[in-house]
């Protein structure tokens, strides 16, 4: 058994996605990190970074964190999802490195000033144009490599499940997907996957859910460290 602990957001839906294409049994830890879960010392126990995601393998004994370092675990684990051969294996994590390195965080940071941000009345055009300029660098970067193979690395892999849930929230990186077709064709294949289709979050019977209007200033804190006051047009540290 597998515990992961689980939050509404694209770090978290990749683990989740690999779990369900491996048929793993796993147990979801249902961890607000709107209201500081992540700072509890039982989760710093498993994830001293305090992020989320991050797992305890129950029959091995041991922790993993990092999403990255999840999805090799458990390829390595199952001997699934992780091309064999050396080329393509080769070629798999590198894009999982590409992910991790560039296209999470610089998406996130698109998000964070043109969708979180902007939602507190905090306008920061440089930032936002900045991130917002890089996310759409990596669209394209992913596009143009799309343009000539179904998956990433010539067969569905961890290099697909990293990316794949950063681009189903485009739009809160200033993107519309079908700017990008080869990178819309590949997502909507894998969002008909019954592994993508797997919404935890919107159960009857979820704990909580990431809120759709934006978060109060003591959520803001706890998840950014500063507070947020309305109509903010700089923040001078």
């Amino acid at each position: 058994m597998i515990d992961l602990f689980y939050y509404t957001s694209p770090n978290a839906r990749k683990v989740l996605i690999a779990l369900e294409e491996l048929a793993l049994p796993y147990n979801l830890v249902w961890t607000n990190i709107s209201e500081g879960d992540q700072f509890r010392p039982e989760f710093l126990s498993v994830n001293p970074n305090g992020k989320i995601p991050a797992i305890i393998d129950r029959e091995e004994k041991l922790t993993v964190f990092e999403s990255g370092a999840i999805l090799i675990y458990l390829a390595e684990k199952t001997g699934r999802l992780l091309p064999k051969a050396q080329r393509l294996r080769a070629q798999a994590l590198s894009w999982l490195a590409w992910q991790v390195g560039g296209q999470g965080p610089m998406c996130g940071q698109a998000a964070h000033f043109i969708s979180h941000a902007a939602r507190q009345g905090i306008e920061q055009p440089y930032a936002r144009d900045r991130y917002a300029a890089e996310a759409r660098r990596h669209y394209a970067v992913l596009d143009a490599h799309l343009a000539t193979r179904e998956w990433i690395a010539d067969e569905f892999s961890i290099s697909d499940i990293a990316c794949f849930p950063w681009t189903r929230v485009s739009k809160g990186h200033g993107v519309a997907l079908d700017e990008f077709p080869h990178v819309a064709r590949w997502s909507n294949a894998i969002a008909a996957r019954p592994s993508a289709k797997r919404r935890p979050e919107e159960d009857a019977d979820a704990p909580f859910r990431a809120p759709a209007s934006g978060y109060n200033n003591r959520q803001w804190e706890i998840l950014f460290g500063r507070r947020a006051e309305s109509k903010i047009k700089e923040i001078t540290p």
